[in-house]
């Protein structure tokens, strides 16, 4: 089931947000894949969709926990290494299009793991 969501800044409830460029609101799409009772539910319903406290640390350990020590740990090799900054700089920011990329091929098994729970707004 896919899940159309407005997502908000924290100010677009100001009463003068519509005059501040800070505010904003995007539309999203979002894939649930865990749903138990599908006839209960109709297109304009609106409803709660949620994910687990593990899901979420799961996403911020792959999208930039793992990817930060990848740099990190490139980075002061290269230094070691070449003893040359921009070189370094260069190889710790390529080294991450390897780890990108294995979890682009990895991404349905990663969304196995990682899926969204709905629930009715009642």
């Amino acid at each position: 089931m896919q899940v159309r969501i407005l997502q908000t800044s924290a100010c677009a409830a100001c009463k003068v947000a519509g005059h501040c460029n800070a505010s904003e609101s995007k539309e999203k799409i979002v894939d649930v894949l865990n749903v138990n009772d599908i006839s209960t539910l109709k297109v304009g319903d609106h409803v709660i969709v949620t994910a687990s406290h593990d899901v979420a640390k799961r996403a911020l350990l792959l999208g930039f926990g793992i990817p930060f020590l990848v740099l990190v740990t490139v980075l002061l090799i290269m230094l070691k290494v070449f003893s040359n900054e921009g070189l370094a700089a260069i190889t710790a920011l390529l080294s991450l299009i390897p780890y990108y990329w294995v979890l682009y091929l990895m991404r349905d098994k990663i969304q196995k793991k990682m899926s969204f729970f709905i629930e009715r707004n009642n």
